[in-house]
């Protein structure tokens, strides 16, 4: 046999052995990575919106599955707390609280029967109501809404040179406007005949005087500037406004 022919029966037999190899060994499909599900805790949450002054009920709240890994620290955890639900029951809002938001106590108080306002009023706060002008010409137009900051403005009546505009108390907090004690949702104007404020006890009294000695009248005060007072002036003067001019008054 010639030797061109040996090598052809090599290759077809090396052929013939890889071809019956593949058929006995069919292709094995690669190995499939499985992912491996984080652990998860179920935490307290709102089962629906729960705005300020509301009593919580059993259909407002609900247990979500929440990663372990990022819990946030003050929720309320089933394996911790099992009977949360009951405890939660019956408290007010303090703050809304949005569906599927994770439910916090700090958010919430029990008042034991009192009414809201005097449960959610700070210590050594009072919590006293002046009459505003219903069409919003005493409230910045009617922009003013719950827990904003403002200055109350006093103009006494029957001043003989005309009436004097005079800021008698800076950087209020403002309770409600009317029976409203939060702004709704798509509600950008709170209409109301009152509003109440946040001042403190030595306060009051003066308030009051200048309420029934004229009108009083709220200046929004900004976001950025809330949290600022203005400091006491050294010269005993007081900021007068005469007709939109603003001058100095010297106290006596």
């Amino acid at each position: 046999m010639s030797p061109a022919r040996i090598i052809i029966l090599a290759v077809a037999l090396v052929a013939g052995l890889g071809a019956a190899l593949l058929v006995q060994s069919p292709d094995t499909p690669a190995p499939v990575a499985k992912i491996q599900q984080a652990p998860t805790v179920p935490v307290l949450v709102a089962a629906t919106d729960i705005p300020v002054g509301n009593t919580v009920a059993a259909s407002d709240l609900r247990w979500l599955d929440w990663p372990l890994a990022s819990v946030p620290a003050g929720i309320i955890r089933k394996d911790e707390a099992p009977e949360a639900e009951t405890e939660i029951i019956g408290q007010v809002a303090r703050y809304a609280t949005l569906g599927a938001e994770p439910i916090r106590r700090e958010k919430l108080i029990r008042t034991d029967g009192t009414g809201f306002l005097s449960a959610v009023l700070p210590a050594g706060m009072r919590a006293v109501a002046i009459s505003t002008d219903s069409r919003g010409a005493n409230t910045a137009g009617g922009f003013i809404l719950p827990n904003d900051r403002v200055d109350v403005i006093s103009t006494p009546r029957g001043e003989a040179e005309g009436p004097v505009s005079e800021v008698i108390l800076r950087n209020i907090r403002v309770l409600a406007i009317g029976q409203n004690v939060q702004e709704r949702n798509g509600e950008k104007v709170v209409v109301g005949e009152t509003a109440t404020l946040e001042i403190e006890p030595g306060q009051v009294e003066g308030l009051v005087q200048a309420q029934k000695k004229g009108t009083l009248s709220l200046a929004l005060r900004s976001l950025k500037d809330a949290g600022e007072t203005t400091p006491t002036q050294a010269d005993n003067s007081l900021t007068l406004v005469r007709y939109g001019v603003t001058s100095k008054s010297v106290k006596p």
